[in-house]
Order: structure tokens, then sequence, then C-alpha cells
């Protein structure tokens, strides 16, 4: 497994970087693929009210999954530090933790999600015709939330040892599973949107179960019986970076759902326009989230082996990197992006060139200003991977506070054409605090290691 793992102290750190995102960039396109798999065949096997239930969920799932990200992810940074030191002793006991605080977080973030399931929904004024489905949808996915967080702990691990290659196996197994699953669940038994959502969790358990056998086979992952002991100081070191990264997913959840009761009160077209361009902002932003967690770990290492002239080094490549990357994705969004669309909608149904045309609006407006998104998230994850929790605390803040002024004041001000410019307006205001914070941080760096 030796071929698995990345030293990212050396070599030339855009090399680096790309090389470690591309395999998790397919990754996470094989993720989001599987999770549009669910939305194609509701939409086409089920009816345009299954998708709008779908998508009036999907705030509601992504509180709890980006605060499932936000945690595996802060806990494992620790373990890239360690790495990038040579530490052993100090990796098989953090990776003890992790599983540790993963297992408690796991159950009390399940019992919380399932509890306050349906009045979420209701405070999202979620529409009557589609308030069943959508509650059947939501509680079936946080039922799942222990399978999501070990799988999200693992693959968080893996990253930290700079491998990018397991998670791509596993979310291809499991994402061919998945939608051999949906057409068996949805099509074939008529389970509806249930059935979408059983496949989803079931696909994601087969994607834990394979980096699970692949971490048991590192030297690293020798786990011995004395590094299951509870270790304060490194549980706060871990909780230290991972709690304020849940508290910002929180609160970019939250502005989120209260923009979610504004595209709610359009009506089931308006959602389902919206909920087919959601699938494509996944595939969107796959890439830079990818990219993110690579610069986490690179910056990790280099700041566990004191290379800070290597972190001001990695910082512009990534930079160029992103904006290059974005630019490409957006021109493929924008030329193709209709026939792509056209994929979620039941072309005989009455609604459909109206979502249609909701939909490739909403999509070119995100795609014009994707290279934002991609900013955001190199400079975001260089704080994380800096032990800087503070940037992107702000970064969330600024997030809720630009949803929930389109939600409750733009709109009246401007009108409901606004909503199309939620998210990118969020972007700007995050990546506005998080450039200037990370700068200030870099600064301070020595010139010389330590």
């Amino acid at each position: 497994m030796a071929d698995r793992v990345k030293n990212m102290t050396e070599g030339r750190p855009v090399s680096l970087m790309a090389a470690f995102a591309f395999p998790l960039i397919l990754a996470n396109l094989g993720q989001q693929l599987y999770m549009i798999a669910d939305a194609i065949i509701v939409g086409k096997g089920v009816g345009v009210e299954a998708l709008a239930a779908v998508g009036a969920t999907d705030w509601s799932y992504w509180l709890a999954l980006w605060v499932i990200l936000a945690l595996t992810q802060g806990f494992a940074i620790p373990i890239s530090h360690y790495f990038g030191q040579g530490n052993k002793k100090k990796i098989r006991q953090t990776v003890a933790m992790s599983v540790k605080l993963c297992a408690v977080s796991g159950v009390i973030l399940t019992a919380v999600c399932l509890a306050a399931a349906c009045p979420l929904l209701r405070l999202l004024k979620t529409p009557e015709n589609i308030f069943g489905q959508a509650s059947s949808y939501l509680l079936t996915m946080f039922a799942g939330i222990p399978v999501v967080m070990a799988y999200n702990m693992a693959a968080a691990i893996l990253r930290a040892f700079g491998d990018g290659k397991t998670p791509l196996i596993a979310i291809a197994v499991a994402g061919v599973t998945n939608i051999i699953l949906d057409l068996l669940f949805v099509l074939g038994f008529h389970w509806g949107v249930v059935g979408a959502a059983a496949a989803t969790v079931t696909a994601q358990f087969l994607a834990f179960l394979y980096c699970f056998v692949i971490l048991k086979k590192m030297d690293l992952m020798a786990l011995r019986k004395t590094d299951w002991a509870i270790r304060g100081y490194i549980i706060k070191s871990q909780c230290r970076l991972a709690l304020p990264l849940a508290l910002q997913q929180i609160l970019i959840a939250i502005g989120g759902m209260i923009l979610q009761s504004a595209i709610n009160s359009q009506g089931f077209i308006f959602i389902a326009g919206f909920t087919a361009t959601n699938k494509i902002y996944g595939l969107l932003e796959s890439s830079a989230v990818s990219l993110g967690y690579a610069v986490t770990t690179y910056m990790a290492q280099n700041y566990g082996r004191g290379f800070y002239h290597r972190i001001r080094e990695g910082l512009k490549g990534a930079t160029l990197f992103a904006v290059a990357l974005s630019v490409c994705i957006s021109a493929v969004m924008i030329a193709a992006g209709k026939p792509v669309l056209s994929l979620f909608i039941d072309q005989t149904s009455a609604d459909a060139p109206a979502v249609l045309d909701i939909a490739y609006h909403y999509l070119f407006i995100m795609s014009c200003l994707l290279f934002i998104l991609y900013l955001l998230y190199v400079f975001r994850n260089t704080l994380q991977g800096l032990e800087n929790p503070v940037g992107p605390l702000l970064s969330g803040i600024m997030e809720f506070a630009a949803r929930v002024s389109v939600a409750w004041g733009f709109t009246r001000i401007w009108g409901d054409e606004v909503i199309f410019f939620a998210e990118p307006f969020a972007w700007v205001a995050a990546t506005a605090v998080l450039i200037v914070t990370c700068l200030q941080t870099i600064r301070k760096l020595p010139d010389t290691l330590k």
C-alpha cells in the first residue's frame, strides 16, 4: 500500500496537488453522478413532483452532510501534520481518536436529524403536494448518517496520507451499485423516492467497506491496543479544528435553508428547475472540493514539516490552477447545459419547458461566476491546512449573511430574479474574507525552516 501514500513535502507543488486532486475529482464526479442518477430516475420514472420533493430536501440533507465532511476533515488534519513530521506513533494515536470522535458524533447527529426532519421541511414551507415524498426521502437519508460518517472518516484519513486513488475506486464501485439499485428499487420495486435514498445509502456503505479494507493493509494503520487510550490533548487539537469548520457549515446550510424557503414559496415548477440545476451544481463544485482536499493535505504536510516557502509556492500555483480549471468547466456547462438538464425532466410533462428554462437560466449564471467558487476552496482549505479555523468560520458567517440578505431583503427590492444570484453572491462574500485572512496568515510565517 506504500504506492498509495504520497509525501507532498518534496516535488513541484502544482504537480503534486494536481496529481493528488485528479483521482479525487474523478471520485467526486462519480459520487455526484450516482446522486444525479437518483434525480434522473426519480424525475423520469416517478414524475416532476417527485423530483421537486427530492429537491426540497437538498439544504436539509446538506446541513447534515456538510457537518459530517467538516468534522471528518477537521479530525484528520493533525494526521497530515504528523505524517509530514514522519511521526508514526502520533499518526496511529490520532487515527484512533478520530474513530472514537466520529462514532460519538455519528450517533448524536443521526438522532438529532431524525427528530428534526419533518419540522425542518415545515419550516422551509415545503408544498403540501410534495411534503409526504420529501419527508420519506429525508428520513431515509438521515437514517444512513452513520454510514456516511464512516465513509467520510475513512476517506479523510486516506487523504491525510496523500491517497487519492482509493476513494476513486470506492466511489466507482459504489456508483455502479447505486445505479443498479436505483433501477431495481425505483422502477422495479416501485419504492419511489425512498428507493432512491436507500440505493444511495447502500452505495455509500460499499464505498466505506472498500476504504476500510485498504486502510487495514497500510503499515501506518497497524493500531495497537495502547493507541486506543483516550488522549485529551489530541482530541482537543482535533476538536479545535473540526468544530469551527462544522459551525461554519451549519451557518452556510441555515442560510441555504432560509433561501430554500424563498425558493419553495415559488411553487413546485420553480423548485423542480432549481433541483435540476442543483444536481449539476454538484458536478460544478466537485472539482473545487477535490482541489480543496489536495490543498489541505499539501499545506498540512508542509506546515507540519516547517517548509513555509513551499506553502507560499503552493498557494500561487493552486490559485492559477483553480482559475484555469473553473474556466474550462464553465465553458462546457454553458455549451452543454440544456441537453444535460433535459435528462432530469420528464419531457412528456406539460411543465417541462418552463422547468428547463428556469434550470438553464440558473446554470448559466453560476457557470459565468464559477471561478469565484474555486478560489473560495483554495483559500479556505489553505487556512484549514495551516490550522487556522477562524478564517473559514468568518467566511461561513459571510455566506450565511449573503443568502439571508437575498431571501429576506433583496428579493423584496429587486424581485424574484435575485434568487438566481444568491449562490454567486455568497461565494463573493466568503472569498473576500478568505483572501484577506489567508494572506495575513501566510505573511506571518517565517521565511526559513523551523
